[in-house]
């Protein structure tokens, strides 16, 4: 995610990092081409080819609206997976803070290195559950980060889960049910704890659902190619009407709807690894810290540090 500072509004129109104009350019260019050509073959009577303006004014209003539509959808599936995150965060600040009210020594007994394992293996088991949801969602597969928070037989079983981070959080429900059993958690306690987890998981299934169902390929194709058609036939119907001024008016018109088009794309996915997807790694090396800073870990990772103004 690009991190920027509310600046004036005559640099914003010209700012080039952050925007779509990289990936379009190409786009635009070769329909403003398009219509330099026409323009210039109009002054040739044998080339006398040109269009009304009225079906592109029927159909550009259409368009418009489904690109809009379309950018509507995209940006709540990025927002809702924000949510998801911030949900995650909060989850896993209560797990933590339950760990240390919660799981406590049985009655009579002090506190000792019995328990502090238990509240070590559940913790770094949780820091292994944002960092492998951070993985899955991105197919990241290189695992070992994972390496400080589980045994090495841990990590390679990740690797033939359909979905490691819940695989993490059942193997957390399993360290609850020993500890309980143990009597470091009160049966009165339990649920509250499995409450939390439960909650993880639903953070995990909402994300996968996201991520495994994009938008139907038959609406992204529709799109790209009436876009496209649009574009392309579009000096047709101006020339006669604006004559030499076509590719300047094709040239705005084509970039306007040729942005929308790709702002779609960019949103539809909000976990990928790009400049405008959600910040995963720096939103897991958060949970990380307040994790491990709870636990009362001296030697902390440090902060994600935004590289030229993306936060990863």
């Amino acid at each position: 995610m690009i991190l920027y500072e509310r600046t004036t509004w005559l640099k914003m129109v010209f700012r080039v990092h952050g925007s779509v104009v990289r990936r379009i350019w190409p786009r635009f260019f070769v329909t403003t081409l398009i219509a330099a050509a026409l323009t210039a073959l109009q002054t040739d009577p044998r080339f006398k080819i040109s269009l009304t303006v009225a079906p592109f004014l029927i159909t550009g209003l259409p368009l418009g609206i489904i690109l809009g539509f379309r950018n509507s959808s995209s940006y709540d599936r990025f927002w809702e997976g924000r949510k998801l995150w911030g949900a995650l965060t909060n989850q896993c600040r209560t797990f933590v803070r339950q760990l240390h009210t919660i799981v406590v020594p049985p009655q009579g007994e002090a506190e000792g290195a019995a328990l502090d394992a238990y509240r070590k293996e559940m913790t770094y088991t949780l820091v292994a559950v944002a960092l492998s949801l951070r993985m899955h969602l991105r197919r990241e597969t290189n695992r070992e980060e994972l390496g400080p928070y589980l045994p090495a037989g841990d990590i390679e079983a990740l690797a033939t889960e359909a979905s490691p981070p819940s695989a993490l959080v059942h193997r957390l429900g399993l360290v609850l049910r020993r500890a309980a059993s143990e009597g470091y958690v009160h049966p009165m306690h339990v649920p509250i704890l499995e409450s939390t987890l439960a909650q993880l998981t639903d953070v995990i299934g909402g994300c996968e659902r996201i991520k495994n169902t994009p938008t139907p390929i038959s609406y992204i194709i529709f799109i790209h190619r009436a876009v496209a058609v649009y574009a392309v036939l579009l000096p047709f119907g101006l020339v006669d009407t604006v004559h030499a001024l076509t590719p300047v008016v094709v040239f705005f018109i084509s970039y306007a709807f040729f942005s929308l088009d790709a702002i779609g794309d960019e949103l539809d996915d909000p976990f990928r690894h790009s400049e405008n997807g959600l910040p995963l790694a720096t939103l897991a090396r958060g949970i990380e810290i307040y994790a491990r800073k709870r636990l009362g870990d001296t030697e902390l990772p440090a902060p994600m540090v935004p590289v030229n103004g993306v936060s990863l």
